[in-house]
């Protein structure tokens, strides 16, 4: 067994897992892919065959109705769960990140009334951080606006890219609620915002690289109010709140991007062992062999970084450097990945018969969303330059 490969109860899991996302997510990409009804039952299908097979949220907490399983083991299945865009709305995993925050941060009463349906699947989370009119990579620009007006907190602002909102049972807006005086980081303040409140208007969904519609939407909020009681976590400490949620997201998505990769490499070698062109197979073209080692090359490194952040997490360590590190590496991995796998098809590989087309347009979002890469790059090298003991091999 190498040392980097799960056994026991996870080998198990991850065997199951990888039989459910290829023999029954996968073909059925191309009914999903074109939403509206019929993609509905077919996600609503898929998701009661995840909860009968014992797949369902798996990596959510058991005291919350979850699987229990750890945070590093988690790597292994998600994996596995990324091989297909829609493997994280089949098993339950898209609501990870939202649940931890909510537990972590969340009031007994918000608890009580979000953790469970958003475990269950009965609705998506959606959070409201990015604007239009400010850099969304600096969240302490944020211009929306809340007020305390008694007990009510009346909120007015502009918010884009709010991800699943319109499946959404609620939004965590965050929103500047203290003055100007305060420390920088202290003026943002998340507040819980049930999607079908007064004044909470969802403007459109914004196309995006080929999907008109997407799942990526245009929020404004106008008056509308909602319980003081509705505060994630601390006044004033919204900051806090959202980097406890972006920091294993972050994870997450590098988790998922390893499946992508690993598809496409497999998609790769397929193609190159069966097309022939010039006299040979792909397969025997040197330019063909440096796409395959390299590919595998950046896969398995990015593995090994996205294990070690997910152990430091853990363990309970300050993991910011190595989540810095694998998020732009990971991203750009992906990209490097996919580009090859679509050289190597060729005219095919432009093509909606094969998946990677899609991906390609899927990782070019990595390199963007949750923090671009040059902001990573930037505040991990201004970490290790403070102290470079904090380097993930000390």
């Amino acid at each position: 067994m190498m040392v980097n490969q799960p056994d026991g109860e996870i080998a198990d899991l991850r065997a199951r897992m990888r039989a459910f996302i290829d023999g029954e997510v996968i073909p059925a990409e191309p009914v999903l892919t074109r939403e509206g009804d019929d993609a509905r039952k077919t996600l609503d299908g898929l998701r009661s065959r995840a909860k009968e097979l014992g797949l369902w949220a798996l990596g959510h907490p058991a005291d919350i109705g979850g699987g229990g399983v750890p945070f590093l083991d988690f790597v292994y299945l998600n994996e596995i769960i990324g091989r297909s865009e829609f493997g994280q709305l089949a098993v339950g995993s898209v609501s990870m990140q939202d649940t931890l925050m909510l537990r972590k941060h969340g009031t007994e009463e918000q608890k009580k009334r979000w953790i469970p349906p958003l475990v269950a699947g009965d609705f998506l989370p959606s959070v409201g951080l990015t604007e239009p009119d400010v850099a969304g990579s600096d969240p302490t620009l944020i211009e929306t606006r809340a007020e305390l007006d008694g007990d009510t907190w009346v909120i007015n602002g502009h918010k884009w890219f709010t991800t699943g909102v319109a499946d959404a049972g609620y939004c965590s807006v965050f929103a500047r609620t203290e003055p100007e005086s305060a420390p920088r980081h202290s003026r943002i303040s998340a507040i819980i915002v049930p999607t079908d409140t007064p004044g909470f208007e969802i403007v459109r969904s914004i196309p995006t690289m080929g999907h008109d519609p997407s799942d990526h939407y245009e929020v404004r909020l106008t008056d509308v109010r909602v319980p003081a009681a509705n505060l994630l976590g601390e006044r004033g400490k919204g900051f806090v709140v959202a980097q406890d949620r972006l920091g294993p997201g972050r994870i997450f998505h590098c988790m998922r991007w390893l499946g992508q990769a690993q598809r496409a490499f497999e998609l790769m070698c397929e193609r190159a062992n069966s097309r022939y062109v010039h006299g040979t197979l792909l397969a025997e073209k040197g330019e063909i062999h440096r796409y395959v080692a390299e590919s595998a090359a950046e896969i398995h490194a990015a593995r090994l970084m996205t294990l070690d952040a997910a152990r430091a997490m853990d363990a309970g360590e300050d993991a910011r450097v190595q989540i810095g590190l694998i998020k732009f590496w990971g991203a750009r991995m992906l990209h490097n990945v996919v580009d090859r796998a679509i050289q190597v098809h060729g005219a095919l590989g432009l093509t909606g018969d094969t998946p990677l087309e899609e991906m390609y347009r899927r990782a070019r979002y990595a390199r963007i969303y949750d923090g671009p890469d040059e902001v990573h790059r930037m505040s991990t090298a201004r970490r290790l330059l403070r102290d470079p003991e904090a380097a993930p091999w000390r």
